[in-house]
Parts: structure tokens; C-alpha cells; sequence
């Protein structure tokens, strides 16, 4: 049981010590505002979003610091975003609506829209937004001036995270963790390694020489995760994508539910982590650093086991500080891990609705 104990606590160390290291590099990032002729367009894939296109735009249109055009894609929605989107565009010139053309056999549909969106851009720089995102005044200017400063084609962030039920709050929170936890950013910075490419699809930003340079969602259309995608799209071509952080930069609230949460985490599971080489990999690191821990505590309080479950709540608690998240998620940590695993799982081992993998309706197969 000791030595149980100890490989726990270093499963446990490890994260904590990452998170520590991630968020000290994150908080030096400077600031910049972009310099010269800079047209930041920002780009709106849009699928039956009635109830989020109307904020959505209000958040974009105050944008400040760079000149911005707003290009909203309408992709087959039965409801009535293209109407709340033409009233936009009819007392706004910068808003601009579209019409996506039917889907391509083999492409994915939020990536079809994508590359449609950055065909008829005007801007220098490109932001990816998605419809559930409210973007901050000064976001897109200083995406764009980091863009400039540093040399990177794709510049992304994440979110601040709103969550307001349980189910969010059994999901969520995976994705600062395992990027703050998980992720060695001082390296990534270092490094045009693919393997280190990490972006988050909600908010991202590229350069357009270099997407067209990296071929862009063109290149990966038969993908869903395009954020993950992208990144390593850019890397295996010789440019740079970095991180920020971004929970002053944006908001969103991905999920309305447990159910909502599970299925749109599984769509893009395949991509990621649910693989028969890393899946298992991921569980002996989640689940000894986060999981057991808390579940041997009772039976057995010796100090590693103790100590382990310390970092791993510590490291939970600090990162929903610092990204502002609900409060809420810290004591509910070691079933968020769970929870997650679990989807993972089923996605691998396609159990349930986790054969079929989709965006807003439709549906691609697994693997």
C-alpha cells in the first residue's frame, strides 16, 4: 500500500506542478495591441442558434482597438438565426450574412461552414467564434496584436466557462484542467512539435497567410475537433500556434445539461483522447492523480495517499480561481474526472449514441 501510495502522489504531483508552471508563464504573457493595417474579421459558423446569434453579435460589434467586419454563416438552421441576423446586418455594415452551400460529401459540417466563412473574409486576421461565445471588447485586438508580436499563425484561448447546472459542473471543468494540468506550455512555446499543438475551437485566431499556407479547414474537413485540428495543421506546416489566457477575453456557456454536455463532449472524444494507445494512458494519470486518491482516503489515511489528494484539490481549486470558473466544480472534482473518463470510454468502446459523432443535428461515424 505505501508504494500504491507514492505512485499516487507523484500521479498527483505531477498536474499540480504543471498548473503551477502553466499559470506563472500564462500571467507573463504580455499584452499587444496590433500595429499597422490590421482588419480583424470575425467569423460565426451558425446552426439553429436563435437564442445565442443576437448576444453574439452585440458582444462582437462593441469590439474596440482594431476595425472588425462580422461574418455570420447561416448552415441549414430551421429556426430563425438567418431573419435575427439579416435585422443586424440591415442597421450595421459590418455584418454580413451567408448562406453556407450544401455540404460536401466527406467534409464535416461546423468545418464546412469554417472554411466557407474564411473564403469570404476580408481581414488580415481571422477569428473563429462560435455562437455560444461572447467576446469581450478588447478581444479580437489583442488576439490579433499577440498574433503580430510573437510570430504565431494561430493564436487561441479559452473561454471563461459558465456553468450554472450540475451536469455542467460534471464536465466542464476537464478542459482547463487537462490544458493547465496536462499540457507543458513553457515547451510548447519552444517548440513547433504537432504533439504540443493545443487550440480551443470556441475562440481562436489565425493569420491568414498563414491558413492559407496550412491549407486550413480545407485540410482538415473530414474532422470535427477543429481546434485541436488546426493547431497541429499549423505545427506540421513550420508555423507557430500559442495560447493565451482567455477568461477576460470571452465567455461562454457551452451546455444546457448533463445530457447536452455528454453528447457534445463525445463528438469530439475520437479526436482526442479516445484512443485505444492514449485512453489508457489518461486513465492511469486521471484516475490515480484525481480519482483514487479520494476514493482510498477512507480506508486508508496514510500521508501519500493524503497528500495526493491535497495537490489534486489544490490544483482543481487554483485553476477554477484563476480561469474563474463556478466555485461549485471543486468539491465535485473527483466525479468530474469520472465523468469524463467515462465518456471517453464509451466513445472508444462505442457504446450508445458515442457510434455516431455529429455538430447541431448532424451526424458523421466514429473512427
Amino acid at each position: 500500500m505505501v508504494i500504491l501510495g507514492l505512485i499516487l502522489l507523484a500521479l498527483a504531483a505531477l498536474p499540480a506542478v504543471l498548473v503551477v508552471m502553466n499559470l506563472n508563464i500564462l500571467r507573463a504573457t504580455p499584452r499587444h495591441l496590433p500595429q499597422g493595417d490590421v482588419l480583424v474579421s470575425v467569423l460565426i459558423p451558425a446552426r439553429n442558434e436563435a437564442a445565442n446569434i443576437g448576444p453574439a453579435l452585440d458582444a462582437a460589434l462593441k469590439s474596440m482597438g482594431v476595425p472588425v467586419e462580422i461574418l455570420v454563416m447561416d448552415d441549414g438552421s430551421t429556426d430563425e438565426t438567418p431573419e435575427i441576423v439579416r435585422a443586424y446586418a440591415a442597421r450595421d455594415a459590418r455584418v454580413r450574412l451567408l448562406t453556407a452551400p450544401p455540404l460536401q460529401e466527406g467534409w464535416t459540417g461546423k468545418v464546412h461552414a469554417c472554411h466557407h466563412l474564411a473564403e469570404a473574409a476580408r481581414g488580415t486576421h481571422l477569428l473563429f467564434v462560435d455562437a455560444d461565445v461572447r467576446l469581450e471588447p478588447h478581444a479580437a485586438a489583442l488576439l490579433a496584436g499577440h498574433a503580430q508580436a510573437t510570430d504565431a499563425g494561430l493564436v487561441s484561448a479559452v473561454p471563461r466557462q459558465i456553468m450554472r447546472s450540475p451536469g455542467e459542473l460534471l464536465t466542464v471543468p476537464t478542459i482547463n484542467l487537462l490544458l493547465l494540468g496536462y499540457l507543458p506550455m513553457g515547451f510548447m512555446r519552444l517548440s513547433r512539435d504537432p504533439g504540443l499543438g493545443a487550440a480551443c475551437g470556441q475562440l481562436m485566431l489565425v493569420e491568414r497567410e498563414a491558413y492559407r499556407l496550412s491549407g486550413g479547414h480545407a485540410a482538415i474537413h473530414s474532422r470535427i475537433h477543429d481546434g485541436i485540428q488546426l493547431a497541429r495543421l499549423f505545427r506540421r506546416k513550420g508555423l507557430m500556434t500559442d495560447l493565451v489566457p482567455g477568461e477576460r477575453l470571452a465567455s461562454c456557456r457551452m451546455y444546457a445539461g448533463f445530457r447536452e454536455a455528454w453528447i457534445g463532449f463525445a463528438k469530439n472524444a475520437h479526436e482526442g483522447m479516445a484512443t485505444p494507445v492514449a485512453l489508457p494512458v489518461w486513465t492511469i494519470l486521471l484516475l490515480g492523480g484525481h480519482v483514487l486518491p479520494f476514493a482510498l482516503l477512507p480506508l486508508w489515511p496514510a500521508w501519500p495517499i493524503a497528500l495526493a489528494a491535497f495537490l489534486s484539490l489544490s490544483s482543481r481549486a487554483v485553476v477554477t480561481v484563476v480561469t474563474r470558473e463556478n466555485p461549485w466544480s471543486i468539491p465535485l472534482h473527483p466525479f468530474t474526472t469520472l465523468v469524463g473518463l467515462a465518456i471517453q470510454w464509451s466513445v472508444l468502446l462505442r457504446i450508445g449514441r458515442a457510434r455516431r459523432a455529429g455538430w447541431k443535428g448532424r451526424l458523421y461515424p466514429v473512427g
